[in-house]
């Protein structure tokens, strides 16, 4: 038998181990992030107006409310399952929010509290009627979009439409509050340096446990992306209003998330319940409680979404929710990555795939085409980011199969 010389490493084989550690795993951000630079640079091509710097501020104001509802998405999806009724618990939290505030004389804080409450017990029925009663979560939210829907109607009462107060606090971060430029340097200097030192910290326990550890560059190169990335965003927007603090909201949502679904427990066990349930109950993994969990989690940031939907818009109504926004926030997640099959998947799909969804609406309305047109572009980006999946997916088992034999 002839046993295969290893080559020794060179500078080329670490830089290209660097990008390895950045492009593989279930992230795969550099694809995503490639296409939104390539949609950018078309629509700014198309129309130099979808690069001004307050442009792109309307931008990542109107991806919040969408973003976290995907955010959700992403973890019932990773856990295997599906919620259709996003877009109706979020109408009815936005509901709950406005009336509670205009007819209740509710202070706003205690409508966003109730809306939250309302949005985890909906989640917590789904749990409970999947997990427990083994129902399918694809009958069973269809149907509580319908009934979600209809409560919200009620909510709103005859007038159908509720305009929250201009002063109230809600308003004004959806719409008038920026992080002033000094705070947004210093907070980005913060973000890199804190991941470069988790970055090294991990590498060095790595070592000393002598375990297999990426290369100095491959832990380098995240931080030096990120800074990079940070440096352009905070310089550019603040040429502009700057960067909204709902959009922060979202980013540290997205961040605390993606820590719970890579290093705590109950982040592998969703994973796990997602890529093989019958395995996750063989290995001892608490399946019906991880299923409610993931199931409470997507509703109640679908109920945040909504309610920050009430305050950019200042209102809630009867079509808050609708118009196929559940389809958009699933669309989002998976675009940005996360398997419609389940256990593969990203925190940071719902922002790369938020962002392509409203870049692609935004660039279409400042070419002025309809609605009908944005419908058709997204579908086709949605039905190629499926593909993708799937034929990765496939490509996977292949390798399985391969490394069996």
């Amino acid at each position: 038998m002839t046993t295969a010389r290893t080559a020794p490493r060179t500078d080329g084989g670490r830089i290209s181990s660097a990008w390895q550690t950045w492009t593989d795993g279930d992230h795969r951000l550099a694809p995503i992030a490639g296409a939104l630079v390539v949609i950018w640079v078309a629509f700014g091509i198309a129309n130099p107006t979808f690069w001004t710097p307050e442009n792109l501020v309307n931008l990542s104001l109107q991806s919040v409310s969408t973003g976290v509802i995907a955010l959700g998405i992403v973890i019932v999806l990773l856990a295997g399952q599906i919620d259709l009724s996003v877009g109706s618990v979020s109408g009815l939290a936005a509901a709950i929010v406005a009336v509670g505030a205009v007819a209740g004389d509710w202070p706003v804080a205690l409508g966003v509290v109730v809306a939250l409450v309302a949005g985890a017990l909906i989640g917590l029925l789904y749990g409970v009627l999947v997990a427990r009663f083994g129902l399918p979560g694809f009958v069973i939210t269809l149907a509580g979009l319908l009934v979600v829907a209809g409560v919200q109607w009620r909510v709103l009462g005859a007038d159908g439409s509720v305009n929250l107060p201009f002063d109230s606090w809600l308003v004004k971060f959806n719409q008038a509050w920026f992080v002033p430029d000094g705070v947004a340097w210093v907070g980005a200097a913060v973000v890199v340096a804190g991941v470069a030192t988790i970055g090294i910290v991990e590498r060095r326990r790595r070592v000393l446990a002598e375990l297999p550890a990426p290369t100095v560059l491959g832990v380098l190169i995240r931080p030096a992306v990120l800074a990079v990335l940070l440096a352009v965003v905070v310089g550019y927007l603040g040429q502009a209003r700057g960067i909204g603090y709902s959009v922060v909201l979202f980013v540290v949502l997205v961040a605390v998330i993606d820590v719970l679904l890579r290093r705590t427990r109950w982040g592998r066990h969703v994973r796990a319940v997602g890529g093989d349930h019958r395995a996750s109950l063989l290995a001892g993994v608490p399946v019906r409680r991880t299923l409610v969990s993931a199931f409470v989690a997507c509703s109640t940031l679908a109920a945040l979404g909504g309610v920050l939907a009430a305050g950019r818009l200042a209102a809630a109504n009867q079509g808050t929710g609708g118009g196929g926004l559940f389809l958009t926030a699933i669309a989002a997640a998976v675009i940005g990555g996360t398997s419609l099959f389940g256990g593969r998947g990203s925190a940071w799909s719902a922002l790369l795939g938020v962002l392509v969804i409203q870049s692609i609406a935004n660039g279409l309305t400042l070419l002025d085409l309809d609605a009908a047109t944005r419908n058709i572009v997204t579908g086709l980006v949605l039905a190629f980011a499926v593909s993708i999946d799937t034929l990765l997916r496939q490509r996977q088992r292949q390798l399985r199969s391969v490394t069996r034999v």
